[in-house]
């Protein structure tokens, strides 16, 4: 089987590490994982054409909803989403699918305390489509939190004003990922308690900047490494249907 990650930076990717050290203690030996960076979605009718052997992919930043277009058929998850993460190729026909709400949920809900009503996300991109899949799924009411607000979206300030309310904030955006990792969402946290629940996508560094500062005021935190073990396995379930 050969698979592969499509994203536009991978030097410091997850997936292929996690992959490579699967099929070597599975030894599984006849199975790749490659790499594949291009600057534009455009380019993806080209890789393909350039690596038929491919039986599945991983889709990454930024292009879980730019490469819907290119697809031949969606899950009803995916489609609902719209945001896609996991690509399985049968046949030459490309079906596009979202683990991401597999590994979300399941690393979120044994966290989850009866207090935990109201969420905040922060981003607005793919990830967060897979995000508030799961809130809806669970009946926690979210609002987006965007530098550029639009309709039910607050602005950081406005966050930072009504987190007392809030008490389970997620992050979706790559803010603090390694090597930038000085860098944090500009929330104010002086509101933050031991009733909250912060979780950030981000699995490297284990624990960013972002984190640490909500967990020296006591809230309960969470990075995103676990979630990515399992949509992860997900996928790999889905390559190996037939």
């Amino acid at each position: 089987m050969h698979l592969g990650l499509l994203g536009k930076s991978l030097d410091h990717s997850f997936s292929r590490t996690y992959f490579h050290d699967k099929f070597e203690r599975e030894n599984l030996r006849q199975h790749t994982y490659t790499n594949f960076e291009i600057e534009n979605i455009n380019r993806f009718p080209e890789l393909l054409k350039n690596n038929p052997q491919l039986n599945g992919m991983n889709v990454t930043i930024p292009y879980k909803q730019e490469i819907i277009p290119f697809l031949n058929h969606l899950s009803a998850e995916a489609e609902q989403i719209g945001a896609v993460n996991t690509i399985k190729i049968s046949d030459s026909r490309l079906i596009g699918h979202n683990t991401d709400i597999y590994g979300f949920e399941k690393s979120l809900k044994p966290l989850l305390k009866n207090h935990h009503k109201q969420a905040l996300v922060l981003g607005t991109g793919g990830a967060a489509k897979a995000v508030t899949f799961v809130l809806n799924k669970l009946g926690i009411e979210y609002h987006f939190v965007s530098r550029n607000p639009i309709q039910r979206e607050f602005d950081y300030h406005h966050a930072s004003s009504v987190l007392d309310d809030f008490n389970l904030v997620i992050n979706t955006t790559p803010l603090g990922t390694y090597p930038k990792t000085s860098e944090i969402p500009p929330l104010a946290l002086d509101k933050v308690s031991e009733n909250h629940l912060f979780y950030d996508l981000i699995y490297n560094p284990p624990e960013t900047a972002w984190l640490k500062a909500a967990a020296q005021r006591g809230a309960q935190v969470k990075n995103g490494y676990e979630m990515l073990v399992l949509q992860a396995e997900k996928a790999w379930e889905i390559w190996n249907e037939y």
